[in-house]
């Protein structure tokens, strides 16, 4: 069977809305896919602070920007169908959304991104709310992409993206194991945005710094670091916990950059130690942070000793890796299979996640 869909991401790091057009290929339950067009649509400054803030919204204006975001969604597919010559090619979509609120212990997670909007915008089918089946079933509604690594990637036994939040995935074992491991770019992003720059180009920045023990300490001994798995994180963990505790450092922004990069690699390493074995492991790393040279250096020099090896995939897989594995857990949705692992969650079952939109009759 040839599946023609779009995947859609919006992350923590909030650099804007990947769009990924994809071919997905099931022959006898192996799956392949080719990525034919894939963008990001870099948000405007009042839409990245409408969904940074969006937190702090009453429940009308809150339910207003679920709706507003949603039709903006629809907007940028529309362009991106026109843009690449994609009328009449698309089967279905699959919305991520973009996380708000994320509180798997009381059952409760939220995208912002009305997926009757985008139906609606584009006249096509959309899957959202991809997390909502595995949370309710006392899941952690996190991470969702280990199904498109076992079905797409099946060949590499260990991952690692880095966006807004790192997580990591093995396949290692009998089951299939994910979990966040702690905030990333989120927070590199917002030291850096006080030197009026988007991002630390290839961590050039917190190169020049200096790793300050003190705050290091600090940061490891967070009580998160100390739960066993299954686990995940909103992004307030990052936000509201470890951005001001490194804010508040009389440190410059050099050293803050570089402590943190230290606090994330090392965080990787621990959470890779229960793995370890003589084996040489290779470790497919995605996500924007991958272009973050001196956050990459310091994490392959703590992993050296553990025998895995960090394996950077080509650009467009490194960018889209995220709205591809969206675009196939939609596919599976309208197929009516499992797209999200229990064995990762912790949920009490392995589920079929999403709301399915019809865009028309």
């Amino acid at each position: 069977m040839l599946y023609k869909a779009i995947g859609l991401m919006s992350g923590s790091s909030l650099d804007g809305l990947d769009i990924a057009y994809l071919h997905l290929y099931e022959t006898g339950g192996k799956w392949t896919f080719e990525l034919a067009q894939a963008d990001c649509y870099p948000y405007t400054n009042t839409m990245a602070e409408q969904l940074r803030n969006a937190t702090q919204l009453n429940a009308l204006n809150y339910q207003l920007l679920h709706t507003q975001y949603g039709h903006y969604i629809g907007q940028q597919v529309n362009q991106f169908i026109a843009t690449h010559h994609l009328q009449h090619k698309v089967d279905i979509i699959a919305s991520h959304g973009h996380t708000t609120f994320h509180i798997p212990a009381q059952k409760t997670t939220a995208q912002l991104g009305d997926g009757a909007a985008i139906a609606a915008t584009t006249a096509l089918p959309v899957v959202t709310e991809l997390r909502a089946v595995d949370i309710a079933l006392g899941g952690q509604g996190a991470p969702i992409v280990p199904i498109g690594e076992k079905l797409l990637w099946s060949n590499y036994p260990l991952f690692l993206n880095l966006g807004g939040i790192a997580n990591i995935s093995y396949n290692t074992t009998q089951a299939y194991t994910a979990f966040d491991v702690c905030p990333a770019n989120r927070v590199l992003n917002m030291l850096v945005k006080q030197l009026q720059l988007p991002y630390d180009n290839e961590g050039s920045i917190a190169r020049s710094g200096q790793c300050n023990e003190a705050l290091l300490t600090q940061l490891n001994e967070l009580a998160y670091y100390q739960m066993p798995y299954p686990k995940s994180l909103s992004n307030d963990f990052g936000t509201d916990i470890v951005y001001p505790m490194v804010n508040d450092a009389a440190l410059s922004t050099a050293d803050k950059l570089a402590t943190v990069i230290e606090h994330i690699a090392l965080q990787i390493k621990n959470s890779l130690q229960p793995i370890a074995t003589s084996n040489n492991y290779e470790l497919l790393v995605t996500g924007g942070g991958a272009h973050n040279h001196y956050l990459t250096e310091r994490i392959q020099q703590h992993l050296q000793p553990l025998n895995i090896k960090l394996v950077l995939p080509n650009a467009a897989i490194i960018n889209y890796k995220e709205a591809i594995v969206m675009a196939l857990i939609g596919v599976l949705r309208w197929r009516e299979e499992n797209n999200v692992l229990s064995s990762v969650t912790g949920a009490s079952r392995s589920s079929v996640n999403g709301a399915l939109w019809m865009g028309q009759a």
